[in-house]
């Protein structure tokens, strides 16, 4: 038998190894595991998201096919894991991993986990989530560009490529303001998504509110004023700023599944350092159909740092049950009643 290839370092070895594993799927056991090894450190996690990306990256390569084939190969259209367990695992394990690890060297653009985004652009060929000085958070689209300019007055971050969503921390002295090609987004504390294309620039809220304005001349995009305040862009609501200077911006409400559709490409790893029950809760339901509720008052004072894959909500709730004393009662509605056990 092969031997496995010889990784960087033993935390990008363990990183390879839990990326294979999610592949064919983790037992009750495992995910525990493995939710405990990802809260760790934000070393860990970057190193899972930059394993998954080499597990992704094989997946594509895997089923590429040659557009001479008049008649499409079956094995090339089979679900990934499927096409891959046909093999000998132990050769899987050893061809896997080399890739896997292979292009987490080679990435191009990448990142250490301590790096900060701080005044000048950074590019990023995966799919990231970085935290601002300030605490805002910025999940960025593969081939995004950033520039973040923070002042004493005002929270600046140019969208100079790409795509990117915004969880912004409250800061009333300091607006959080994004600009793309000319277009600023205003926020104080909300979360939005900004994409920057060739011709037009969309902007879709999923929590709050937003102004956006000509960032040279302060104008409002969206209309007059109301009662002598600018319009503003509520949660559920997108808008296309057309680039022509005439152009006359696109308001829509936008459907639930429709946002899910927009923000399929954001990564299913969610990272929480002492955040509030509530917020965990409202983060996973945004993200499944499954709804999680508080059942228990003295939940919604409870923190937790841990990090969990947004479509594992089992794995979630186990974890509360076992570690944190809770209990799970599940309802036929597809409702989960989180409350302590008595």
């Amino acid at each position: 038998m092969n031997p496995l290839p010889k990784f960087p370092d033993p935390i990008v070895e363990a990183a390879a190894a839990w990326a294979l594993k999610n592949d064919r799927g983790l037992t009750a056991a495992e995910q525990d595991e493995f939710s405990q090894w990802l809260a760790v450190s934000a070393a860990h996690r970057s190193a899972y998201a930059e394993a998954r990306w080499g597990w992704e990256e094989l997946d594509r390569l895997v089923g590429l096919q040659s557009s001479v084939h008049a008649v499409p190969d079956p094995d090339l259209l089979a679900p990934p894991r499927r096409r891959l367990l046909r093999f000998a695992l132990p050769a899987v394990l050893v061809l896997a991993a080399a890739v896997v690890v292979g292009l987490f060297l080679i990435r191009p653009g990448a990142v250490p986990a301590n790096d900060e985004i701080a005044g000048s652009a950074h590019t990023l060929a995966l799919i990231e989530q970085r935290e601002l000085s300030d605490g805002s958070v910025i999940e960025l689209n593969r081939g995004a560009v950033v520039t973040e300019h923070f002042t004493a007055g005002q929270r600046l971050v140019r969208l100079v490529r790409g795509e990117a969503h915004f969880k912004v921390a409250k800061d009333a002295a300091r607006p959080f303001v994004v600009e793309a090609a000319g277009v600023a987004v205003r926020a104080v504390g909300t979360a939005f998504n900004v994409r920057l294309g060739a011709a037009s620039v969309e902007v879709l809220v999923t929590e709050g509110r937003v102004q956006v304005a000509d960032a040279v001349r302060g104008q409002s995009l969206l209309g007059a004023q109301v009662d002598g305040q600018p319009p503003v862009l509520a949660a559920g609501q997108s808008a296309t700023v057309d680039l022509a200077p005439t152009a006359v911006p696109q308001v829509a409400t936008v459907s639930q599944a429709e946002i899910e559709q927009r923000l399929a490409w954001q990564p299913r790893l969610l990272d929480f350092t002492d955040t509030p029950m509530p917020e965990i809760v409202a983060e996973f339901n945004r993200r499944n159909p499954v709804r999680l509720i508080l059942d228990d008052a003295a939940l919604e004072q409870m923190r937790l740092s841990a990090a969990f894959r947004s479509d594992n909500v089992d794995g979630f709730v186990r974890l509360m049950e076992s570690d944190f004393g809770l209990r799970a009662e599940w309802r036929n509605n597809g409702e989960i009643l989180l409350r302590r056990a008595r």
